[in-house]
């Protein structure tokens, strides 16, 4: 087989990976606005029923557990009581999924983005084509800057969030010591 066939093909097929990882960045700004958004919106509504919150863990008993808006791990104890702790440790992780799917995928998308039209750059390097060379390095130097951004605004929430399911957690493990 000939090598350059080869080489010419895997080239050809990267170049087809573009547009949608162009696409799916411009998705994942999207839901980075978007994630950034409901952050802010569960803070509000966690502060507005902190004290609540608060009051409930400290009881010693006799109070009945309810649920609070904003606390969803405490919340799916309250729905699910005989959850065990592996249980309730999932549904912290389901709650911080998609927020670290993103904070984690996003730089890589950026990269691979970057990495496509370095190969075209090149060959214009190669031709002389000055005007090649620039239109490949905007899309390039572009796309990993928006794959930081991307990763940039949901590793905060993700990390926020992810010390507010472990309060819970502990919280819970309370709760269940008090029952």
């Amino acid at each position: 087989m000939n090598i350059q066939f080869l080489e010419m093909t895997m080239a050809q097929a990267s170049e087809l990976l573009m547009a949608p990882i162009i696409v799916l960045i411009c998705v994942l700004v999207v839901y980075a606005i978007y994630a950034l958004g409901c952050f802010c919106s569960q803070y509000l509504v966690r502060k507005q029923n902190k004290l609540a919150y608060v009051r409930q863990i400290t009881s010693q008993g006799g109070e009945q557990v309810t649920t609070h808006n904003g606390y969803p791990i405490h919340n799916y104890f309250i729905e699910n009581p005989r959850a065990s702790e592996d249980e309730l440790e999932v549904a912290a992780l389901k709650q911080l999924e998609n927020l670290r799917i993103v904070t984690r995928i996003a730089p890589m998308l950026g990269l691979i983005a970057t990495m496509i039209p370095m190969g075209p750059a090149l060959q214009a390097l190669a031709d002389g084509n000055i005007q090649g060379i620039s239109e490949n390095l905007i899309i390039a130097f572009a796309a990993v800057i928006w794959g930081l951004v991307i990763s940039s605004i949901t590793f905060w929430p993700a990390s926020v969030k992810k010390r507010w399911c472990a309060v819970e957690l502990i919280n819970i493990r309370k709760i269940k010591g008090q029952a």
